[in-house]
């Protein structure tokens, strides 16, 4: 079995969606061992790094973090390789690759992106279309290697639709020593109160 750890490192000078300095990380000491323990505390938004949004990011009645069916976070995963389009990942790519999604499926979009390098404010995002198109296959989750799904485009149509499925979206994976075709997938929420999203250590599993 080998583990893969598709995980951002959390760190204060990490890159964040758009260089915002709102959304950098913020990491304190507070207690050293001379006191007894080493404690610290971090301060950051919960769409910072590797993270999931819940539908009630994008929808006033959308589920929230902490009720959303845990099986929606795990499960046998396919990796579908991008890498060469450049701009936006259309129904017309999903369905002339290779890679066959099926029911349940958590799909995660490699690319050109690489969320730990400095922001790319012309990363490569998941188009309406192939938002509706990966809804109709009634899939379990979608995830992608950049820090958001979607790049300005009006009234947020892939996460509204994704959203609207019940698909959580997972944003800032590191697919990059990844390759395309079937894993196991482990990327579980912090059971936060009414969160619209969460951080997460997200893994794939290959037998």
């Amino acid at each position: 079995m080998k583990i893969y750890d598709i995980s951002m490192e959390i760190s204060e000078d990490m890159a964040v969606y758009k260089n915002k300095a709102e959304k950098k990380p913020k990491i304190s000491v507070t207690r050293e061992l001379k006191d007894g323990t080493n404690e610290s505390k971090i301060e950051m938004e919960m769409h910072t790094g590797s993270h999931v949004d819940a539908p009630y990011h994008v929808l006033s009645n959308g589920k929230k973090i902490d009720v959303m069916p845990l099986d929606r976070f795990m499960g046998k995963a396919v990796v579908v390789d991008f890498t060469k389009v450049k701009d936006c990942i259309t129904r017309k790519d999903l369905v002339s690759s290779s890679v066959k999604i099926q029911k349940y499926d958590i799909v995660l979009l490699k690319t050109k992106n690489n969320p730990e390098k400095e922001f790319d404010f012309n990363f490569t995002y998941l188009e309406k279309t192939g938002a509706e198109y990966l809804a109709s296959k009634k899939i379990k989750a979608v995830g992608i290697d950049s820090l958001g799904i979607e790049r300005n485009q009006p009234n947020h149509p892939t996460h509204t639709v994704l959203a609207e499925n019940g698909i959580p979206i997972f944003e800032g994976l590191e697919l990059s020593k990844v390759k395309q075709g079937k894993y196991f997938f482990h990327g579980l929420p912090l059971k936060i109160k009414n969160g619209d999203a969460s951080p997460v250590r997200a893994v794939l599993v290959k037998e």
